[in-house]
C-alpha cells in the first residue's frame, strides 16, 4: 500500500504542475500589461484572467477525479483483500502497487516490485505472456488465458481501469504445495501437438513416480486411443489407466488418468459427467434393472429419479421380451440394431429410439442404452404405412370389383336369358326375378368398392351446388325421419363447381344418413355451404390445400360423436361402429373416393357428445352451370328384336363371352368369338371377313383392348367400337387417344344394354 501512496503523489504532482502552467501564463499576461505601456494593456490583463480562471478549474477537476479514482481504487482493494486467490495492481509501468492476502502468502512482499520479475519464479516467459494479456485486453478491457507451467496449471485474468492500473487475478487451478486427498483432484497431464508433457499435476507425479518429458515415457502401448484402457509404467509396475482426452485450445490436450480397480476392489465414484451430458442415458443391469439415469433420461420418461427401478416399467412395445432383448445384448449380439420403444407415459404417447452398447464393469457386463425421441419419426412413419394401407385397399377393391363384375355379367346375362324362356306365369320366374334383382344389389355394392378405389367412371358437369342440394333436400327429408331437423344455409355468391351430379348426391345422401344415425334421439342436421378463398397452402392432417378458390360444404350434426382414437379410422373401407346388419362400411370409404376423384378434400371434426362435422372442398370453376333445356321427353324406345350385322366378340372371361354370344345371337347378329386380342388379330388376316362391329373388353391377359383395336383399325378404319370392363373408362391410360367411333359399355350388363348398345353403334 506504501507504493500506491507514492504513485498518489505522483498523480497529485502531475495534476498541479498543469495547473501551475496554466497560473504562470496568467501571471506573465499580467506583469506584461503592468510593464509595457505600448501593448494593449486590456488584453492581456483579459488573457491573464482566462489562464488564471482554466489553471484553477482544471486543477480541481483533475483534483476530483484523483480523490474518485482513490476511493474506486480503495473499494476494489477493500473486497480483493478477502479474495482466496493472489490479485495483484499495477501501474502503467508494469510495478506492483498493491498485493492481496493471497498474493502476499504466495509470492511475498512484492510492493513496488516488477510483476515480471515476481512471477518469473513461478512461470516460464511471464513477460511474454503479460504483454500477450495487455494487447488483448487493450481492446475489450479484459482478457483471460489459461496456462499450464512446471509449478501447475493457472488461470490470469486482467482488467484495465480508467486510471491505467491493471488488476491480474492469478488462479492456480492446481496447487502444488499440498496433495489432493482422496476424493479431490484425479491424475492430470497436459501434452502439446508432438508428445511433450507440459504439466503434470501433484496427483499424476505422485501416481507415476517421476516427473516425465514425452508421453511414451509412461504410456506403453501407443498410439493414444481416447476412452480406451493403456498400460503406464507406474512406480509400482505397469498398471491400466483408462484415459479421458479433452482439447485445451493451441494443440493441447488435457489426459485425465483413471485408474481402474483391482478385481474385488469397489469402483472409484464415477466423475465423467455422466448426469450433464445433454444426451439421454441409461445404465442398465443385465436383468432391466436401471443402476443409473441421467438428467436428460429422467425427462424423457417423466420422472424424477428412475435410479433402481426396471426398463420395463416405463418402456414397452417389442414383440418379445424386453428382458431377453436386454440379455442377448449383454452376451454381445444384436448390438448393432437400435428398436424402437414405446414409453409407458400417461400424459401423451412417446417413441423412443434405443441403442445398447455393452461395457464390463468390475468384470460384470452390463448396458448402456442410448435414448432418442423418435416420436415424430413414428408419427411419419403411421402416416405413410396408413396411405400405404389405404393404396393397397384401393388396389385390391379395384381388382375385387372387376372379377365380381365380370361373375354378376355372366350371373345376371344368363338370368336375361332364361327370363326369354319363361313368363310371369310359370313357377321358376319369380325365383329368376329374385336373383336378378339380388344380382343388381351385388353390383351397387361393387360400385361402392370401385367408388372407394376411386375407378368408378364419372361424367362430370358444371354444377350449382344450390341447385343440387335444393333438388336433394325432398329425398333427404324422407331419409332423416321425423325426430331429425334438416337445415339448407347457403353462401349467396358461392361459385360454380365440375362433378358428377348423380355421385355428388350419394355423397350428401351417405353424410346425411350417417349424422342421422349418430342422432338416435333426434336432433338438427345442418348442411352449409360457403365460398373460401385460400391466399396462403392450407396443411391439415396429412393433406396439403393449395391457395385458390374453393367452395366449402359442412355436413354438422349434433349427436354422439366420433372418439379420437377412432376418427382417423372413418374413410377406411369395411370400418364401422354399427353393429352388424346395420351398415357395410363402406359409406364413408365411398365418399372419400368420390371426393378425392373430384379434385377435392374431405375433413372431420367430432368430440364425444358433442357432434360431428364433415367439411367438404371443392375447386371452384369458373365456367356459369348451364341450365338444362326442357325437352320433350324422348319416345319410348322399343326393344330391338331383330339385327343385321357382323359382331368381333372378343372376352377372355368364358362365361361372359358365352352370355354375350348367345344375346346377340338372338338377336339376329354373326358373331366371330375370340378368346384373346391375338386370336381376334388373327382372325381379322383374312380380307373375307367382314366386321361391323367390335366389342372387346378392355383388360385382357397379354395385348388389352384399346392396343388391338387400334392395330386392327389401320387396315378397318370405317368399324364401329364397343369396350366392355369392370374397371372405370379411364383404364384406357393417361394421355391416350380415344378410339374412334368407340362407346364404353361398363360391367355388369343386361341383355337389353348389350343389344341396344351394339345396334346404336350400327346405326
Amino acid at each position: 500500500m506504501a507504493d500506491a501512496a507514492v504513485t498518489g503523489r505522483r498523480n497529485v504532482l502531475g495534476t498541479f504542475t498543469e495547473a501551475a502552467v496554466l497560473l504562470g501564463l496568467a501571471a506573465g499576461c499580467a506583469a506584461l500589461a503592468i510593464a509595457s505601456a505600448r501593448l494593449p494593456q486590456l488584453a492581456l490583463l483579459a488573457a491573464a484572467a482566462g489562464f488564471l480562471a482554466l489553471g484553477l478549474l482544471t486543477g480541481l477537476l483533475r483534483l476530483r477525479r484523483l480523490r474518485r479514482q482513490r476511493a474506486e481504487f480503495a473499494t476494489l482493494t477493500h473486497f480483493a483483500e478477502q479474495d482466496p486467490a493472489p490479485i495483484l495492481a499495477t501501474d502503467a509501468e508494469g510495478r506492483v502497487i498493491f498485493a492481496n492476502a493471497a498474493a502476499r502468502l504466495r509470492f511475498g512482499e512484492v510492493a513496488g516490485a516488477d510483476l515480471v520479475s515476481v512471477l518469473n519464479a513461478s512461470m516460464a516467459s511471464a513477460g511474454g505472456v503479460l504483454h500477450r494479456l495487455r494487447m488483448a485486453a487493450a481492446a475489450s478491457g479484459s482478457a483471460r488465458e489459461d496456462l499450464s507451467t512446471h509449478a501447475g496449471r493457472f488461470d490470469i485474468c486482467l482488467r484495465l481501469d480508467g486510471a491505467g492500473r491493471c488488476y491480474w487475478r492469478i488462479d492456480p487451478l492446481a496447487r502444488a504445495s499440498a496433495p489432493a486427498p482422496a476424493s479431490g483432484e484425479p491424475p492430470v497431464m497436459t501434452i502439446g501437438r508432438s508428445g511433450a508433457v507440459l504439466y503434470m499435476n501433484v496427483q499424476a507425479r505422485t501416481l507415476l513416480g517421476r516427473r516425465i518429458k514425452r508421453l511414451e515415457d509412461v504410456v506403453q502401448d501407443l498410439p493414444l486411443r481416447p476412452g480406451k484402457v493403456h498400460q503406464l509404467s507406474t512406480a509400482e509396475g505397469p498398471r491400466p489407466f483408462e484415459l479421458r482426452c479433452s482439447s485445451t485450445g493451441a494443440g493441447r490436450q488435457e489426459i485425465v488418468l483413471r485408474e481402474l480397480p483391482a478385481a474385488g476392489e469397489p469402483s472409484p465414484p464415477d466423475r465423467t459427467g455422466f448426469d450433464d451430458l445433454p444426451v439421454p442415458l441409461l445404465r442398465l443391469a443385465r436383468d432391466g434393472r436401471i443402476l443409473r439415469a441421467n438428467a436428460g433420461a429422467c425427462r424423457l420418461l417423466d420422472v424424477a429419479s428412475a435410479d433402481g427401478g426396471s426398463i420395463t416399467e416405463h418402456m414397452e412395445g417389442l414383440g418379445r421380451s424386453i428382458t431377453d432383448w436386454l440379455a442377448e445384448a449383454v452376451a454381445g449380439r444384436g448390438l448393432h440394431r437400435s428398436e424402437f420403444l414405446r414409453l409407458t407415459r400417461a400424459d401423451r404417447e412417446v417413441f423412443v429410439q434405443v441403442t445398447l452398447a455393452r461395457v464390463v464393469d468390475e468384470g460384470r457386463a452390463e448396458l448402456v442404452a442410448v435414448l432418442n425421441d423418435a416420436t415424430e419419426l413414428k408419427s411419419l412413419e403411421a402416416q405413410f404405412v396408413q396411405s400405404q394401407k389405404m393404396q393397397a385397399i384401393g388396389q385390391l377393391a379395384g381388382g375385387v370389383a372387376h372379377d365380381f363384375n365380370n361373375l354378376l355379367t355372366a350371373i345376371s346375362g344368363h338370368c336375361d336369358l332364361l327370363l326369354l324362356r319363361h313368363d310371369q306365369g310359370d313357377a321358376d320366374y319369380a325365383d329368376l326375378v329374385q336373383i336378378n334383382q339380388n344380382a343388381n344389389r351385388a353390383a351397387a355394392l361393387v360400385g361402392q368398392l370401385l367408388a372407394f378405389s376411386r375407378k368408378q367412371t364419372l361424367r362430370p358437369e358444371v354444377l350449382d351446388l344450390r341447385d343440387t342440394l335444393s333438388d336433394l333436400t325432398h329425398l333427404l327429408n324422407r331419409l332423416v325421419g321425423e325426430r331429425v331437423h334438416l337445415t339448407l344455409r347457403h353462401d349467396p355468391v358461392l361459385p360454380a363447381i365440375r362433378g358428377d351430379r348423380r355421385q355428388l348426391e350419394q355423397v350428401m345422401m351417405n353424410l346425411v344418413v350417417n349424422a342421422r344415425d349418430a342422432m338416435p334421439e333426434g336432433g338438427e342436421i345442418l348442411i352449409e355451404t360457403e365460398r373460401l378463398v385460400l391466399t396462403q397452402p392450407m396443411k391439415r392432417d396429412r393433406a396439403l390445400v393449395e391457395p385458390g378458390a374453393y367452395v366449402s360444404v359442412r355436413v354438422i350434426d349434433e349427436g354422439t360423436g366420433i372418439p379420437q382414437d377412432k376418427l382417423h379410422k372413418v374413410f377406411e373401407p369395411f370400418y364401422t361402429t354399427k353393429r352388424t346388419g346395420e351398415g357395410t362400411g363402406l359409406g364413408l370409404s365411398t365418399v372419400y373416393g368420390i371426393v378425392k376423384q373430384t379434385g377435392g378434400f374431405i375433413f372431420v371434426d367430432s368430440a364425444v357428445g358433442s357432434g360431428t362435422c364433415f367439411t367438404l372442398l371443392f375447386p371452384a370453376h369458373d365456367a356459369k352451370p348451364q341450365p338444362e333445356a326442357v325437352e320433350p321427353p324422348p319416345p319410348q324406345r322399343k326393344v330391338v328384336q331383330n339385327g343385321v350385322g357382323v359382331i368381333l366378340l372378343v372376352e377372355d372371361e368364358a362365361p361372359v363371352r358365352a352370355f354375350a354370344a348367345r344375346a346377340l345371337r338372338l338377336r339376329g347378329y354373326t358373331v366371330i368369338e375370340a378368346e384373346t386380342a391375338e386370336d381376334a388379330l388373327t382372325k381379322l388376316e383374312d380380307p373375307a371377313v367382314a366386321v361391323d362391329v367390335f366389342v372387346t373388353d378392355v383388360v385382357m391377359p397379354g395385348m388389352d383392348g384399346p392396343t388391338w383395336v387400334r392395330k386392327a383399325l389401320v387396315a378397318r378404319p370405317n368399324t364401329r367400337v364397343v369396350f366392355v370392363s369392370g374397371y372405370a373408362e379411364d383404364i384406357f391410360g393417361e394421355g391416350q387417344m380415344l378410339v374412334p367411333n368407340s362407346v364404353f359399355l361398363p360391367k355388369p350388363f343386361s341383355l337389353n344394354e348389350l343389344t341396344e348398345t351394339v345396334h346404336q353403334q350400327l346405326h
